[in-house]
């Protein structure tokens, strides 16, 4: 078990280290640099710009400075917001998406698998026409008409809720069932299509051959089961929803971490770009480390070790 939890640190820093590098690459391989704008800047300013960020060192000392930094936890200054340093954008930035996200992911958790269940138990059925029907307009609908149908008729038209910001417990409802639409659908349709593929088993059958209760058949061996592949899509689910969407925080004016990404991009903002794509790298590889324990808890048969 230590050596297994060794291996995938191990390698998850190896993983970082090199979306790192490519991302250095990437960003330095685009024509331009951070400070260049559609009028011309004046040689001089762009001449101290460029000593004042270090930009005019060889790109290998550049790469070397910002890896130490990496290692110190600063992801250095921002080139858009002089003054701010990435640190301080995804501090502001990161708690309104993960607000958001985490209340989005307990509801496609709470909602999608049970109903995912319950359409698979009743196959067939007017009731599981109905879910799937649900699910597949969640699947087909994007998330930015979902938000702009909630913002029309639920703030709009009937004021139930605000239109934008986070400032009660009401504004959360647009942007979270807008986050959350499209996982809550694909969810429910991935537990229901492995539920039904459990219930067919053997093991099933003489689960219930032996006397067993339904209700013991169906959620200690038949559920248990079934959640393998959903956990396996939940987990880098959650990480890419609690990391922030720029769309849905842009029609919501929510001031979250996607808003400080798309501009970074936009400015050619290297170091925030960098920064927030190590972020999400590094939150990403932790959710699928935490699946990956999360099997040998939802089936005792997995083992977190090599095969002899």
């Amino acid at each position: 078990m230590k050596s297994y939890y060794l291996k995938r640190i191990v390698s998850m820093l190896i993983t970082i280290i090199l979306i790192t590098t490519l991302t250095f690459t990437m960003m330095h391989s685009i024509p331009g640099g951070p400070f260049t704008r559609e009028r011309p800047v004046p040689d001089e300013i762009m001449r101290a710009l460029n000593a004042k960020y270090n930009l005019d060192d060889p790109l290998p000392i550049q790469y070397l400075n910002y890896m130490k930094g990496l290692v110190t936890f600063d992801l250095g200054p921002s080139y858009s917001k002089i003054g701010t340093s990435v640190n301080d954008l995804i501090e502001s930035g990161f708690p309104a998406s993960a607000k958001i996200g985490l209340i989005a992911s307990a509801l496609i958790v709470v909602v999608g698998i049970p109903l995912g269940v319950i359409s698979a138990l009743k196959q067939n059925s007017p009731l599981d026409y109905f879910v799937m029907f649900l699910a597949t307009i969640g699947i087909t609908v994007p998330s930015f008409v979902i938000a702009t149908v909630i913002i029309y008729f639920f703030a709009g038209k009937l004021g139930w809720i605000p239109s934008f910001g986070l400032d009660t417990p009401a504004s959360y409802v647009g942007p979270v069932i807008a986050l959350a639409g499209y996982s809550l659908s694909f969810v429910t349709r991935l537990t229901r299509s492995s539920m039904l593929e459990v219930l067919r088993q053997d093991y099933i059958t003489t689960a219930r051959a032996n006397g067993l209760k339904e209700f013991t058949v169906i959620m200690k061996h038949a559920v248990r089961n079934a959640l393998i592949p959903v956990v396996t899509y939940i987990g880098p689910m959650i990480a890419a929803i609690l990391t922030g969407s720029f769309v849905i925080e842009k029609i919501f004016a929510i001031p979250g971490i996607g808003r400080h990404f798309v501009e970074s991009v936009s400015n050619r903002d290297y170091t925030t770009i960098m920064g927030i794509t190590v972020f999400y790298a590094v939150f990403y590889l932790v959710m699928i480390f935490l699946v990956d324990v999360a099997y040998a808890f939802i089936d005792p048969r997995i083992k977190l070790k090599e095969d002899k």
